[in-house]
């Protein structure tokens, strides 16, 4: 979203023009931003890397983004069997498919080997009762935990000590001989530390860590270094410098498969880093209230469509696109659910009038994702931007929605 000629656009499209042909609030995306995202990833790393990129789709899952992104040469990482089943409808092949499942059951694992998609076991127990099903006729990848501690939040950490995720890399000698006894084929490891990584040492740290690891594995097809790149949610906020990344990764890369003695694939899984800012949330405020410390714009939306701000404590701009060029003043603005669901304190906003449409940036990844119907909201529609037109990709739930799977009783 940007300001031109004192009017908020997203690629051409005066923003104040979505709210009122498509109700508030709403989401839109822009495909022009996630491709950019896509080639900006790609291209930081030399033509000699043989690169997979999986797009994180828990980050967004409209069919049309999964669609996007197949288009651009992607995979896709999944994480659950019905993000396996919606790749499979928009199109991915099963080979395209990565399943990382964490804490399922083996009927999950089985139904995702029964569709033909390629999976990651992130504990020693499954990777037991794998082990004994399939022995070697299923090759199978691994996710290791590094013990890195990286992410912005301790609640998108995944790689520390303490973390629910992957097979400590220190339960090596126990992994290596539930593979030896089950005669297990195991063709490629993976790791994922976090969320919102600022240092690139730390992802060369845990790289080097799956890297050693990886001598101990001869049939290896992949190694998959996960993502978390941190993206700019502040005005004049840092973000992950993925050109570094590329060229840091890229000779530990070159290194590793020299010694290993072959070429293998390079595979990331970003989301948020691909479809975060391509993402604009709009609102509308419905009243305003002074107290005796406060100025509060309460808007038509709450925790129910954008946790994010509640759950983690995360920043997103607002900026109010109705009056851009409008006096500065201070609001904390809040939402409509029946507790404390404020998306900003003391934010300094161009001067709010009731009825004014609101944006939040950085609104692509996990906030429709993350959405509920709490308080029985409607979810809001979903748009896309796409070579200067918008298109509704979701429709705004209705009653019907809501009452659709209850099964009504007899009393009497």
């Amino acid at each position: 979203m940007e300001l031109i000629n004192n009017k908020y656009q997203i690629d051409t499209i005066d923003v104040t023009r979505l709210p009122e042909k498509y109700g508030s609030p709403v989401y839109v995306y822009s495909t022009k931003k996630m491709t950019e995202q896509y080639n900006r990833l790609k291209n930081a790393f030399k033509t000699e890397v043989d690169l997979r990129i999986n797009y994180a789709c828990k980050a967004l899952t409209n069919i049309n983004v999964l669609k996007l992104f197949k288009s651009l040469g992607s995979g896709l990482d999944a994480v659950s069997i019905q993000e396996v089943k919606l790749a499979l409808k928009a199109g991915y092949k099963p080979k395209d498919i990565l399943f990382t499942p964490n804490g399922v059951s083996m009927e999950e694992i089985d139904e995702g080997i029964k569709l033909g998609v390629h999976l990651n076991i992130d504990n020693i127990s499954i990777l037991e009762q794998f082990g004994d099903k399939y022995g070697g006729k299923v090759p199978v990848g691994i996710r290791l935990n590094p013990h890195v501690m990286g992410g912005g939040n301790l609640k998108i950490s995944t790689g520390h000590i303490d973390s629910k995720f992957g097979i400590s890399v220190y339960q090596l000698p126990h992994l290596l001989r539930v593979i030896e006894t089950n005669k297990m084929t195991i063709d490629g490891l993976h790791m994922h530390t976090g969320s919102d990584i600022l240092d690139v040492e730390i992802f060369i740290k845990a790289a080097n860590i799956i890297l050693e690891t990886a001598k101990n594995f001869k049939n290896l097809n992949y190694i998959d270094l996960g993502s978390g790149f941190k993206v700019p949610y502040k005005p004049d906020d840092y973000s992950t410098d993925i050109e570094e990344f590329g060229t840091e990764i890229t000779k530990a890369y070159t290194a590793f498969c020299k010694d290993y003695g072959k070429k293998i694939t390079l595979m990331f899984e970003p989301g948020k880093f691909l479809v975060s800012e391509a993402g604009t949330f709009l609102v509308r405020v419905n009243v305003l209230k002074h107290t005796l410390a406060t100025v509060f714009a309460g808007v038509d939306s709450g925790l129910n469509h954008l946790i994010r701000p509640m759950f983690y404590d995360s920043y997103h701009h607002i900026v109010n696109v109705s009056n851009p060029c409008g006096r500065q003043r201070i609001y904390t603005v809040v939402g409509y659910i029946c507790e404390t669901d404020t998306f900003g304190w003391n934010r300094k906003i161009s001067e709010i009038t009731e009825g004014d449409i609101l944006a939040f940036k950085n609104a692509g990844a996990y906030c429709f994702s993350m959405s509920s119907n709490y308080n029985s909201r409607f979810r809001p529609a979903e748009v896309i931007i796409h070579e200067g037109k918008d298109y509704l990709v979701r429709k705004r739930e209705e009653m019907e929605d809501l009452l659709r799977n209850q099964i009504e009783i007899d009393f009497k």
